[in-house]
């Protein structure tokens, strides 16, 4: 059993409460993407959520300078590096509530937990590029062939949990001559994966490392949009991470009993629809009905590294890492 049962019976006992206080998140997830869920939880709870939105990287910094004055319930992540840097900030949420999620998509203490998956690929021009010419590892996009043809969102929080990931992986010296080698092709610098994918469309780059659902949204829109994606061939590179979105309780928080609701609400059967039809998601739960993606979970669990997603949250290291090769 659910800890608060997502049924209406259970939603219409939390809408009569006298006096429902409001929760506060911050949300590293974007607001285009993300605020119809949250809107939909209000409607049904009768919970207001007051959402502070900004970078994920941004959020997590801000929550270590905050420490027990913060405001915030929650913390809604782009990616298990920013969650993992906070960790200590947390609550642990109930057995449970969390008992649906596999153990990999959340944290040991159960401090954390998954919302929705994602894999990293490889997007190309299909105008520019023939995909036999594809780099078969993402240590690959070091050759001098890609020079100048490289989309890199160096501030983004998926990015900085991937290079976290290389970092735990294969080491510090291997990750930052990757970086050096990165910088040395004179990547084409852009604000996050949305603007890498229209960077390659537009003909400004030719490739880009980036989560597989923002390319699914361009082509929803124009099916001759000029990109596409795959997998790196290389079974185990740690270019096919497969990453998460998730969430974390302040224990701070004021609003527990509200906060767990809303964590409860995101695992329910509509969420969890909602991230894989709406955003092109992978779902964490088990057993929900996943729309047609042109990558698939299956395929990315076939050839994704093995990472324990609890040990990347070293962000200020990666970063130090990011800075010393020049792209930020």
């Amino acid at each position: 059993m659910r800890f608060l049962r997502t049924t209406a019976a259970a939603l219409a006992a939390l809408a009569a409460t006298p006096a429902l206080a409001d929760i506060t998140l911050y949300s590293g997830r974007g607001e285009p993407l993300v605020a119809p869920i949250i809107e939909t939880f209000t409607a049904q709870t009768g919970i207001n959520v007051n959402v502070r939105y900004g970078g994920t990287a941004e959020l997590a910094v801000l929550l270590q300078e905050e420490g027990d004055a913060s405001p915030a319930d929650l913390f809604w992540a782009q990616d298990a590096a920013a969650l993992g840097a906070v960790v200590d900030l947390f609550a642990p949420l109930p057995e449970p509530l969390v008992a649906d999620v596999p153990s990999a998509y959340r944290d040991s203490e159960n401090r954390w937990v998954a919302t929705s998956g994602r894999g990293r690929v490889l997007a190309y021009s299909t105008d520019r590029v023939d995909a036999a010419d594809l780099p078969a590892s993402i240590f690959d996009l070091t050759d001098e062939k890609w020079r100048g043809r490289i989309a890199l969102p160096a501030t983004n929080g998926s990015f900085l949990a991937h290079v976290t990931a290389m970092r735990v992986v294969h080491g510090e010296e291997t990750t930052q001559d990757w970086l050096n080698g990165i910088a040395a092709n004179d990547p084409v610098p852009v604000r996050n994966n949305t603007a890498a994918i229209q960077a390659i469309g537009d003909g400004e780059a030719d490739v880009a490392v980036t989560n597989n659902y923002y390319l699914v949204r361009f082509l929803n829109r124009d099916a001759d949009f000029p990109v596409n994606q795959t997998l790196f061939a290389d079974e185990g590179d740690i270019g096919n991470l497969l990453l998460v979105a998730g969430m974390g309780m302040l224990s701070t928080s004021t609003n527990q009993e509200h906060a767990q609701a809303f964590v409860e609400f995101l695992l329910s059967p509509a969420a969890q629809q909602f991230f894989t039809g709406e955003v092109s998601e992978f779902p964490i739960i088990p057993g929900t009905i996943v729309t047609r993606q042109d990558i698939n979970i299956a395929d990315v669990i076939q050839v994704a590294p093995e990472v324990d997603l609890n040990t990347i949250g070293d962000l200020e290291g990666t970063l130090e890492l990011i800075r010393a090769a020049g792209l930020i």
